[in-house]
């Protein structure tokens, strides 16, 4: 996959900072010297092609509703696609493959506790798999971004 100058843009500059107007993506063509709907149509390229999962707010843990820290063992010729399933909730941020038992890791959100609840069950149910949960006991703040292109 090849991605040019304006894609790369994008992606380097707006890794965190998105404008909080009623209308952000035109702000962010404006300063990238394009229209807001050229933005919008590289966001649905990017998504489309897996480079970009989604776009909004990631929130502090425990300021607004409820989440956890997810894993899962899941045998090698299963993961693409249990990850997969996991990946289509609305819920789930972010899901990656690590070396180890627990291969499957995944961070879920949601509006209550309740509700962070009822979606691990469900994943569990749909995957026929269980989940270790490891919800958050002291924070750490990481900043993850980084220059993807120079």
């Amino acid at each position: 996959m090849t991605l040019n100058d304006l894609e790369k843009r994008l992606l380097n500059e707006y890794q965190k900072g998105l404008p909080l107007t009623p209308t952000p993506f035109a702000d962010i063509a404006a300063k990238l010297g394009t229209s807001e709907a050229l933005v919008l149509k590289i966001i649905d390229r990017l998504q489309a092609l897996g480079v970009i999962s989604r776009v909004g707010p990631v929130f502090k843990p425990k300021r607004v509703g409820a989440s956890t820290l997810a894993a899962m063992a899941i045998p090698e010729e299963k993961l693409e696609k249990v990850a997969g399933m996991i990946s289509a909730y609305a819920e789930v941020n972010h899901n990656y493959e690590r070396e180890d038992n627990y291969n499957l890791w995944f961070v879920v959100t949601a509006p209550n506790q309740q509700r962070l609840d009822a979606v691990l069950e469900e994943m569990e149910q749909q995957t026929g798999y269980k989940i270790l949960y490891l919800p958050l006991e002291k924070q750490f703040h990481i900043d993850l971004g980084f220059p993807l292109w120079c």
